[in-house]
């Protein structure tokens, strides 16, 4: 005779699903314990009881011979599965995992996506249903798109995440509550139901299921517990022979799955969108369950508030928190509810202990409701291959991970700093910022790098999640660079892209890019886009003096690319606003640097410098590019002394307007202001120009002479001023007497006199 089985369906992730099922399972005190998850990681299931294995934990899984294809099963202390498990290691239960094996989860990218997008079962998760709008909907269609909605509508309710965790989460005294579960699941399947690949999908989970159960029944000593997903319950109550539900489930995958636990995090658990949990506060929710017996919930989770707030500098006194709470019992009266829920301590919170002010609250709720926990494995867990490779990488690097900074030099001639920046950078690729460069050189061609470095337990979670691009630290950032290359928009993301794979060593990476980045160049003629790649596009040519690359084709896309802007940016100078003129002028200044910077050839350079020149002939040239044309030009030597100071004052002169001539002013000496210290021609050009402003007209554009003066240093402002007036200059008696030292430390003083006076040639 099979052993008697109940079935608890939960929601996953819930702290009060959790609190009434151990409460059940205290009660029944069942033999074997059954739980909805991959039925091939039964294997490691105790594991994630072991007092060392401190949730937030994930189950990996992923092909053995594709370990880029992978699915996350997240575990919180609060999550029901998770107590179940551990109730059942501590009381010597058989434990089972009874959903299909993973590799059929992972059969193709679409059930991989759907799997790894929250929990194991999103469609177990009754209270994230979300509300269907009435409109174009009869009543049956909308019960069949959003049954539990409709049930929470009956009850009163406008969602049913508000009914569910009323019912259940937050309920003090739930009673016979699975009965109940088991009774709203099956009226709503009744009516409810999924299309297509997705009901294939969950008729042959839910047939799996029944055929473990009804197989371990048949051989328990005593009763059999199954906890799962509230929604399967009905399904998994109703009979089938085991011919019919073999039928259903069809032929498995004889491919074998790898498994394993990772550490995850709390915010993770808030990610509905690739591999996080979906639940909305993970703190509150941890809240719930550390204080599920307690009657002073409510005033415990004000006074963490209160905490958070303080540690901010901001005032939370213990009177504010007696009317907080008692205003949130008063909302939560009003509504009907059993007890204040998150929302009324939340509103509450607000209104007294924030004067109604939103902003404050922002600032506390990442920490109270996301928190800041990572979790821990067993060190004798087997290690998913990324981490495994990063571990090995990191030693062979000799790098250990450590929680303060720590400065690191790295120099790129060496074998070994050579590694370690290779590492760094691919790392950072990932998200990994282990290492922060905070000076990769200046210089073209320099060899020296320096790093900040800071480990974070977090950064394991994000390997993690990067092993969809592949095993090893090499691959995951080609993969991730090979996806940024598609996704690009614009050059200087394919050039910007580009270069992260050449200074982390991505050959694959750099072939895919290099293709995409030429064909894009070809198809544009959007001025500010290709200006926008010089400065990448220079670095890698600088870093190939460091970095053995084959840069011969890149700097053919460069020339080509300065010719192409030499054509455009005469018309993109045209008709711009404050704002697209400060951004174009910006591009050229970073542009010219960065020719300047590679040496292009006479020929390449005429074409640029034609460009410049024919903004600043164009009397539709917005006056600030052209100001910042005439500025480069002069730099450069395009243009000499007496020509600028001429154009200078031609463009400031009373026949130009005042904007124009404004514009101009700052588009000239926001990068050159020093050249007022020493060009007398250049001085005398602005003081006209400010001497001949009207009095209102001077007043409004005080701000920006002090922009464009906010450049130089306290010691160049007095030079200017001592330039601006000449009974300010420094007289030969200033000058200290040195005490005498000899006929040849004499001569010395005498001509360093000469040369501070200006005596000296």
């Amino acid at each position: 005779m099979s052993a008697p089985v109940s079935y608890f369906g939960i929601r996953h992730h819930g702290p009060g699903s959790a609190g009434a099922l151990l409460a059940a399972l205290e009660e029944l005190q069942p033999t074997n314990v059954l739980v909805e998850g991959p039925a091939d990681a039964t294997g490691i299931l105790p594991l994630l009881a072991r007092e060392d294995m401190v949730p937030p934990v994930a189950l990996l899984a992923y092909p053995a011979d594709n370990p880029s294809h992978t699915a996350f099963y997240p575990f919180a202390m609060f999550s029901p599965e998770y107590q179940a498990v551990c109730w059942a290691v501590r009381h010597g239960a058989h434990l089972e995992f009874i959903d299909l094996p993973s590799t059929a989860l992972l059969g193709d990218q679409e059930t991989v996506d759907d799997e790894t997008s929250t929990e194991p079962d999103e469609s177990s998760k009754p209270a994230d249903h979300k509300p269907i709008p009435n409109k174009e909907l009869d009543p049956l269609d909308r019960y069949r798109r959003d049954p539990i909605g409709v049930l929470a509508e009956a009850a009163g309710y406008t969602d049913g995440e508000s009914w569910w965790a009323d019912l259940v989460e937050q309920n003090p005294d739930p009673g016979p509550i699975f009965e109940a579960i088991a009774l709203a699941m099956a009226e709503v399947r009744d009516v409810s139901s999924k299309e297509g690949e997705d009901e294939v999908r969950e008729q042959r989970r839910e047939a799996h299921m029944r055929l473990a159960i009804s197989s371990c029944a048949a051989t328990a000593s005593g009763p059999v517990a199954v906890v799962c997903g509230a929604w399967h319950v009905p399904a998994l109550h109703t009979k089938h022979t085991k011919a019919e539900d073999r039928a259903i489930v069809g032929s498995l995958p004889r491919k074998k799955a790898q498994l394993t636990w990772v550490p995850w995090t709390s915010p993770r658990l808030s990610h509905i969108v690739g591999y996080g949990a979906g639940v909305a506060a993970p703190g509150w929710c941890k809240h719930l369950w550390e204080n599920r017996d307690r009657t002073d919930m409510v005033s415990l989770w004000l006074v963490k508030i209160a905490q958070v707030v303080r540690k901010g500098g901001h005032l939370a006194s213990t009177a504010s928190l007696i009317d907080a709470e008692r205003l949130a019992v008063g909302l939560a009266a009003l509504r009907g509810r059993p007890q204040p829920g998150f929302e009324e301590l939340r509103e509450a919170a607000i209104s007294v202990l924030f004067g109604g002010d939103t902003i404050v609250w922002r600032m506390v709720e990442t920490e109270l409701l996301l928190g800041n926990e990572v979790g821990v494995i067993s060190a004798d867990t087997p290690l998913a291959p990324l981490i495994a490779d990063f571990e090995t990488q990191a030693r062979k690097a000799n790098l250990k991970p450590e929680a303060l900074e720590r400065d690191l030099s790295v120099d790129l001639r060496s074998e070994s700093g050579l590694f370690r920046s290779t590492l760094l950078h691919r790392l950072n690729i990932l998200n990994v910022p282990w290492g922060r460069l905070t000076d990769s050189g200046n210089s073209r061609g320099t060899f020296r790098e320096r790093w900040v470095l800071q480990f974070d337990p977090d950064f394991m979670v994000e390997l993690v999640t990067h092993l969809v691009y592949g095993p090893t630290v090499e691959q995951a950032s080609a993969g991730v660079l090979a996806e940024h290359f598609v996704e690009a928009t614009s050059l200087n993301e394919l050039a910007t892209g580009i270069h992260q794979a050449l200074t982390a060593a991505l050959d694959t990476a750099v072939a895919q890019g290099l293709p995409l980045l030429w064909q894009r160049a070809a198809l544009t003629s959007d001025c500010l886009d290709i200006l926008s790649t010089f400065p990448p596009l220079a670095n890698i040519l600088r870093y190939g003096q460091a970095r053995p690359t084959d840069l011969e084709s890149l700097r053919d896309l460069f020339d080509r690319l300065v010719i192409e802007a030499g054509v455009t940016m005469r018309f993109a100078a045209r008709g711009l606003n404050d704002d697209e003129a400060k951004t174009l002028a910006d591009l050229l200044a970073r542009g010219e640097a960065a020719i300047r910077l590679v040496h292009v050839s006479q020929d390449i350079l005429d074409h640029w410098v034609g460009g410049l020149e024919a903004i600043l002939a164009d009397t539709q040239a917005t006056p600030r590019v052209a100001g910042c044309v005439a500025s480069l030009l002069y730099e450069a030597e395009v243009m000499d002394a007496q020509q600028v100071v001429a154009l200078v004052g031609l463009r400031l002169s009373p026949g130009t307007s005042t904007v124009d001539a404004a514009g101009f002013f700052e588009g000239f000496f926001s990068s050159s202001a020093q050249r007022l210290l020493f060009d007398e021609g250049l001085r005398d050009a602005v003081d006209q120009w400010l001497i001949s402003l009207a009095e209102d007209d001077f007043v409004n554009y005080l701000p920006l002479l002090r922009r464009v003066l906010s450049s130089l240093d306290s010691m160049e402002r007095k030079r200017l001023i001592t330039a601006l007036d000449p009974k300010k200059k420094v007289a030969p008696s200033a000058v200290v007497e040195a005490p005498d030292q000899g006929e040849g430390w004499q001569q010395h003083l005498d001509q360093l006199t000469k040369i501070l006076l200006g005596g000296a040639s």
